[in-house]
């Protein structure tokens, strides 16, 4: 999965999606003009080629937003956690639901089939670059709150990808910029692995593994780890849906050489889709490397958005809701 440098396609980008090896591309804010803008562009990527190309984007709420002309402003997630803590779970549960379907909604009006969220980090306070993004601290709520996300997504056909596996809140680096480590040892991990179980129970259909190296389990980082990837993911959380691995091309990604090797050594740990957003010729070199696709169209599949309906009452009472829900999150408590 890689990304276009603009609002509309050019020739070359035309020339690069059409690679065999090519499977989707991510969205980020260049490309996101207008809503009729957006429309269209997905409308032409999807046009392409058959079985058509996937389109996703990272739409999670508050800072990660990528789109926002004629869309819901979402507060950040961890807004749904405060609402946990004032109103009962019960409440945050029932807000969740309805975020994740105005979210499917919306987006899937659009022609994006897949959103990255729900981000199910724990707060720990630790990390800056997760902070907000993260729903609460307790397992047990984020594990909840992101489940009821998720359905609310699916209701309306977008496919959801739970991330950074097996957690990303206990670390203070930013893998964008640098290799993060953990050290703590397994049993202090398991609160972190709490909400991906619940996930998987739930059926969400990818997973998205952390740019983080676990020093007291593997030296590898979990995106490069056929120990997290396929004995836990896999194995003990029963994990059957499509693993995408995070942009491979940034800094916490660089541990293990070249763009070859990061691809091989992804591919092999039990990565699915490779995801190379930013830098279009690591891009190119990725998918000269790659001489066969890695994902059966049949996997692709997976990740395709679906027809979903929401009535127009509905939409305007749930839009109110996270309004509300915006404008009590900003206020300090």
């Amino acid at each position: 999965m890689i990304d276009i440098p603009g609002p509309t396609l050019g020739a070359e980008d035309r020339e690069r999606l059409l690679h065999p090896t090519v499977g989707g591309v991510i969205l980020f804010a260049r490309n996101c003009v207008s809503h009729s803008q957006v429309r269209e562009l997905c409308d032409e990527i999807h046009a392409l080629r058959q079985p058509a190309l996937l389109v996703a984007i990272d739409q999670e709420g508050g800072r990660v937003q990528r789109l926002r002309d004629g869309v819901t402003r979402f507060p950040p997630q961890a807004s749904l956690g405060l609402v946990a803590d004032r109103e009962g779970l019960d409440r945050a549960r029932t807000l969740a639901e309805i975020w994740g379907e105005l979210l499917g909604y919306e987006l899937r009006q659009l022609g994006i089939d897949i959103d990255f969220t729900p981000c199910i980090d724990l707060a720990s306070g630790v990390s800056a670059v997760i902070g907000d993004r993260a729903l609460h601290s307790d397992p047990h709520i984020v594990g909840e709150l992101a489940s009821h996300l998720w359905q609310g997504m699916d209701r309306q056909g977008l496919t959801g990808v739970a991330k950074h596996f097996p957690g990303h809140g206990g670390v203070a680096a930013d893998s964008h910029h640098e290799l993060p480590i953990d050290p703590r040892p397994p049993e202090a991990l398991a609160s972190d692995l709490r909400p991906f179980r619940r996930l998987v129970a739930a059926g969400i259909p990818a997973i998205m593994p952390a740019h983080v190296r676990y020093s007291a389990v593997d030296e590898a980082p979990a995106g490069y780890s056929s120990y997290w990837l396929r004995a836990v993911l896999r194995g003990d959380l029963g994990f059957t849906g499509v693993i995408v691995s995070d942009d491979l091309s940034m800094a916490g990604a660089l541990a293990v050489g070249a763009i070859s090797e990061r691809v091989d050594t992804a591919l092999a740990a039990g990565c699915e889709m490779l995801l190379i957003c930013n830098d279009a010729a690591t891009a190119n070199q990725a998918m000269q490397h790659c001489l066969t696709c890695a994902l059966p169209a049949s996997r692709l599949g997976v990740l395709r958005g679906q027809e979903g309906q929401l009535d127009p009452e509905r939409y305007a009472t749930y839009r109110a809701e996270i309004d509300k829900l915006r404008e009590r999150s900003s206020k300090p408590l």
